[in-house]
């Protein structure tokens, strides 16, 4: 392997990007005898001339311009290499993580990423919505940078802040009669249409608890996965509903709108970081544009129910 120094690299761009061995010497701030040297010794090494002296002046010959080609390869992966080194320690460049429920992603995260790309617009953002128990089972693989999950419990390998609470509540279709309540009791919905989440759903085994213990028969209209799905079916007037807050705000006034409901289901939302992932500031900034977003959402909830 032969011997070639990066300073002798250094001359031979230096010389091949000015054209001469004095404006090398002005670009590496040296003087012309010594870069002369140098070049010397890296043609003796290479046992070939990368030059010809041709009245006073320097012409590269075909090898010296295979040879540049590779060098400013190199070199443009250096200043790359240094340019990512450098944005790793900006809070307005990167790449952040993010895995959540899809529920989260449709009425949480872009209220969330308006908040933080105000202050960190050259940081790109991959969101990745689970449902449980995949979303725990890859926040424990430490694939993330960031978790969302309503859960009030760690999963393995990761540590969790609880970050909200609030109550489920019920939705209706625009001009429905049990709007003229502020708060509905399990009563208020004999009879009626009811949309609901699957029957696997943790929130449905719940309210279909509650109802259950309160003698209430519900006509179950329609299921699906999705509370997202469940509002639209309402506001397309296909029947009542009750949802998490989160969703239930994302579509109040399109169609729907709120009531309290008189038994508490608690919903929570949580932020999980894995624990042998290293941490980053663009985490922690993404995690408080998280509890700015939710207070302003008490707020907004607060003044949607009557």
């Amino acid at each position: 392997m032969l011997d070639i120094t990066h300073r002798q690299l250094a001359v031979f761009r230096a010389v091949m990007s000015s054209g001469s061995v004095t404006g090398a010497a002005g670009l590496l701030h040296s003087s012309q005898p010594t870069l002369s040297r140098e070049l010397a010794r890296l043609e003796q090494v290479l046992g070939f001339a990368l030059f010809d002296r041709i009245k006073g002046r320097l012409q590269p010959t075909a090898r010296a311009l295979t040879l540049f080609e590779e060098v400013q390869r190199s070199y443009i992966a250096l200043e790359r290499i240094a340019a990512v080194a450098a944005n790793l320690g900006r809070l307005d460049h990167g790449q952040l993580s993010l895995l959540c429920l899809p529920a989260f992603a449709q009425a949480l995260l872009p209220g969330v990423c308006r908040r933080f790309a105000r202050d960190h617009d050259g940081v790109g953002i991959a969101i990745t919505p689970q449902e449980s128990p995949l979303l725990e089972e890859w926040l424990s693989a430490q694939r993330y940078d960031l978790g969302l999950t309503e859960h009030d419990a760690a999963p393995p390998g990761t540590v969790l802040q609880s970050q909200w609470h609030a109550d489920e509540v019920c939705v209706l279709p625009d001009g429905h009669g049990l709007l003229a309540r502020s708060v509905l009791t399990p009563a208020d919905f004999a009879g009626q249409a009811f949309v609901s989440l699957s029957p696997d759903d943790p929130y449905r085994v719940q309210l279909d608890a509650v109802f259950a213990g309160a003698g209430v028969a519900r006509r179950m209209l329609l299921e699906t996965h999705s509370a997202g799905a469940v509002c639209a079916m309402v506001a397309a007037g296909l029947g009542v509903a009750i949802v998490n807050p989160l969703t239930a705000l994302a579509m109040a006034g399109h169609g729907v709108q709120l009531r309290r409901f008189a038994v508490s289901v608690p919903f929570r939302v949580s932020v999980v970081r894995p624990l042998f992932r290293p941490s980053s500031p663009l985490a922690d900034a993404f995690a408080t544009a998280v509890t700015a977003e939710l207070a302003q959402l008490t707020q907004t909830l607060q003044q949607t129910l009557p």
